[in-house]
């Protein structure tokens, strides 16, 4: 490919387009809705990484860092880094089993809307067909084009499809291995698989030196609408370092040139950001295994993962129970949210059955309850009860402890969703926000409640209002999941 010939192009798509690459132009962008319609979707983390399948897909970083236990374990099982380097795991990812339509079926099961493949994680392989560089998974390893396949398979299903692009990270990831004698060493130039493996910044610092060059951000530029032009993903997912004060204006260029190409093409697009890497309202924040504690005014996703301790496969995996995982997808839908939830494949191309087992729960949930969250809106309210939801990243290591007073709420046209996520024993529920007030002050809810049903059971539940609140009685009901009622509205 020629690069400077793409570079061009960019230039003139964003010449030509309603989208300029400045906040200003981009801050027009608005989020579709068949992305906050969706609610749910998938994220996948499979690569290299997933041949050793220890620590976690950080292994290509942490294998180079002296004293690590990835360190020690490589050694042990792989020999000196001089002879056996992350680059020696290629010919060892097959992918031999994988299969898309598996894949997709499973996906369409767990009642998944969108799926966003990792395009290209840390370590700077491609899984995918790409003109810019040979170390793609069309050209090394299994030899096909991963995320060409995905794709095709999930549009077959009505499945939207996207791409994540972790490439930006790459500028330091494999920096450590030049600190001994390793298979990572200078001369290095664009287009070898380690560079530019610089010295990695102090906790990834936004203003780091040296800080990423003009050559190294075109190449993660051209390298990204690459996969725009080539797959036309409807959502683009970047990690956190694209924040960088060095990548800004390659961000806005790349986020004017994605715009306008699916304006072109009459698609609406998302694109994915953490902290403050966008402009607030030129994208979609994304919030890294954490939620927040109330409603927000503005669209926002939590992204996270089956597994506490890591993103792709490991041998070591601990994993979320498919309750709780359930729990924080109505939480979060409460809060005009939604959940793209991560799984990782084995490198032979299966998925684990832990992993495969936690999304059929939640399909067999979701197909009961998906009324309550696909296509729904938040209410005035998001919830009521005694938990308190610990707002913030990296939060969702530590298990919550819901009780029958937590409820989540959501709204579709005349029917207001009540979601108990711990049902109790005795079958009375109490939904306080639907209290009868004094008509001398503002209440949550002035309505007139015409029915409650309670979705995925027969029975007719009884129900009546006071000053307490909306009290529904049930006699039949025995869950451990959550309990969905519906309340129609006059």
């Amino acid at each position: 490919m020629n690069k400077t010939a793409y570079l061009t192009k960019i230039d003139q798509v964003i010449a030509h387009g309603k989208f300029k690459d400045n906040w200003d132009s981009l801050s027009q962008y608005k989020v579709p809705d068949w992305y906050k319609n969706k609610k749910f979707g998938i994220f996948i983390h499979w690569g290299i990484y997933s041949v050793p399948a220890f620590g976690s897909e950080w292994y290509s970083r942490n294998m180079y860092i002296q004293g690590s236990p990835e360190y020690e374990h490589h050694i042990k099982t792989y020999g000196p880094h001089k002879d056996f380097g992350y680059k020696d795991f290629i010919p060892m990812f097959r992918a031999e089993k994988f299969d898309p339509e598996v894949w997709a079926d499973l996906f369409e099961e767990s009642g998944a809307k969108y799926v966003v493949p990792v395009a290209e994680h840390h370590d700077g392989f491609q899984m995918y067909r790409s003109e810019i560089s040979k170390w793609n998974a069309y050209e090394m390893g299994p030899k096909r084009d991963v995320l060409g396949e995905l794709t095709e398979a999930f549009e077959n299903r009505g499945i939207v499809s996207g791409a994540s692009s972790h490439r930006v990270e790459h500028w330091f990831f494999m920096g450590h291995g030049k600190e001994f004698e390793s298979d990572i060493k200078e001369p290095l130039s664009c287009g070898d698989f380690y560079w530019p493996s610089m010295a990695e910044p102090h906790h990834q610092d936004l203003f780091s030196t040296p800080e990423p060059t003009s050559e190294y951000l075109e190449d993660w530029l051209v390298r990204t609408c690459e996969i725009v032009d080539r797959f036309r993903p409807k959502l683009i997912y970047f990690d956190w370092w694209i924040h960088h004060s060095a990548v800004k204006p390659y961000l806005k260029k790349f986020a004017a040139y994605y715009y306008n190409r699916a304006d072109e093409w009459g698609e609406e697009v998302v694109i994915n950001y953490k902290h403050d890497a966008f402009q607030f309202g030129c994208a979609v924040p994304d919030i890294e295994r954490g939620q927040f504690s109330d409603i927000k005014s503005f669209f926002w996703q939590t992204d996270t993962a089956v597994a506490k301790n890591s993103w792709c496969y490991t041998e070591n995996n601990t994993y979320k129970k498919a309750n709780d995982i359930i729990c924080d997808l109505v939480d979060i839908v409460s809060k005009n949210g939604t959940l793209l939830l991560n799984i990782g494949p084995k490198a032979d191309g299966t998925i684990p059955d832990e992993d495969a087992e936690i999304l059929r729960e939640i399909g067999a949930w979701l197909r009961v309850n998906g009324e309550a969250i696909y296509d729904t809106s938040f209410w005035r309210v998001a919830a009521e009860g005694p938990t308190v939801i610990e707002e913030g990243q990296f939060t969702d290591v530590k298990d919550k402890v819901f009780t029958s007073e937590d409820i989540r709420f959501t709204i579709k046209g005349s029917y207001l969703y009540a979601t108990v996520l711990s049902y109790p024993s005795n079958g009375k529920v109490c939904i306080k926000a639907l209290a009868e007030h004094d008509a001398a002050k503002l209440p949550l809810f002035h309505g007139i409640i015409k029915k409650v049903e309670v979705l995925g059971y027969e029975e007719t539940v009884e129900w009546s209002r006071d000053t307490a609140g909306l009290h529904i009685t049930s006699k039949s009901i025995e869950s451990e999941k959550p309990v969905v009622f519906k309340i129609f509205i006059d």
